[in-house]
Order: structure tokens, then C-alpha cells, then sequence
């Protein structure tokens, strides 16, 4: 009992021994025409600069309030912990 063995060989993937196809057109890139990356690095050197440099005036606003309030409550904090600062607060302790 020898199995069925198929009768007609199809031919490797999508070559099914079918008629041609009609009015499909294929367009083919050497691998050595393609540059994928072309100017990649340059444009996001550029990029990324000109992003950040609209954000300047946001950012920079922010941080210089920021700085501004950080630095005089230190000093505020550092004279109130001093001599003068206890006198004219009325600390007596």
C-alpha cells in the first residue's frame, strides 16, 4: 500500500505552474543605490539643537526663578541663624 505521491510537481513558493501575471510592475533598488541613514546624523545634530534652543526661554525661566528663590532662603536662612538675625527677629533663645 504505496501512498499517493502527487501526480504534478508545483513548483517552489508562488511559482504554482499558473498562468503568468499581466500589468504588475516591480521595481527593484540595488542595495548599493540605498542609503537609509543618508544625512541622519546631521539632521538630528540640527534638530535636536534647534528644539532645544526653542525651549531655552521656558526652561530658562523656570530654573532662573527657581535659583532665584533657593539662594535668598539660604541667605535669609543663614542670617536668621546668625547673631544679627536673632536681635531683630526678638529670638531669646
Amino acid at each position: 500500500m504505496g501512498g499517493a505521491a502527487a501526480k504534478t510537481y508545483m513548483g517552489w513558493w508562488g511559482a504554482m505552474g499558473g498562468p503568468t501575471q499581466r500589468g504588475v510592475t516591480t521595481y527593484v533598488l540595488s542595495p548599493f543605490e540605498q542609503k537609509p541613514f543618508a544625512g541622519a546624523a546631521h539632521a538630528a545634530v540640527f534638530n535636536t539643537a534647534r528644539r532645544v534652543a526653542s525651549q531655552v526661554p521656558y526652561v530658562g525661566v523656570a530654573f532662573g526663578l527657581g535659583y532665584y528663590i533657593y539662594t535668598s532662603a539660604k541667605s535669609r536662612h543663614a542670617y536668621l541663624l546668625s547673631k544679627a538675625g536673632h536681635a531683630a527677629e526678638g529670638g531669646d533663645h
